[in-house]
């Protein structure tokens, strides 16, 4: 499939509706941030999303509010030690990164008696 950018594209258009994947650009206008924000989070899907701005600050301020499990700013290259994969109908888990070889571990939990135990906070577990 050759690269494809769809213009004037709204919510109600299917391809603003579905997991499109391939050299497709979408483009929807939005009147603030907090619109286009909604628009993004408004999809079952949330595999990836994107964010192009001049502040760098308030476009990572903007990806923390995407529902989604990737976000590139500014075009920033795929990175193999970062977690990758979606979330809500894009799937669970992640590949890739500490959260990827995760996958294949099995936690155990040991319930010791108060008097012995130390609190340990998730994520913060020792490593052997």
């Amino acid at each position: 499939m050759r690269p494809t950018v769809f213009s004037d594209v709204r919510e109600t258009m299917t391809i603003a509706k579905e997991e499109i994947f391939g050299p497709v650009l979408s483009i929807m206008p939005y009147r603030d941030e907090d619109e286009a924000i909604e628009i993004a989070n408004n999809t079952p899907y949330g595999l990836h999303g994107a964010v192009w701005s001049a502040d760098i600050a308030r476009a990572r301020h903007v990806a923390t509010r995407m529902r989604v499990g990737q976000v590139d700013i500014n075009g920033g290259p795929f990175n193999i030690l970062a977690p990758f994969g979606g979330v809500k109908q894009s799937g669970i888990g992640r590949e890739c990164g500490v959260e990827g070889l995760e996958e294949f571990c099995e936690t155990k939990s040991l319930q010791l008696p108060v008097d012995v135990a130390e609190p340990v906070g998730p994520r913060l577990r020792a490593h052997a």
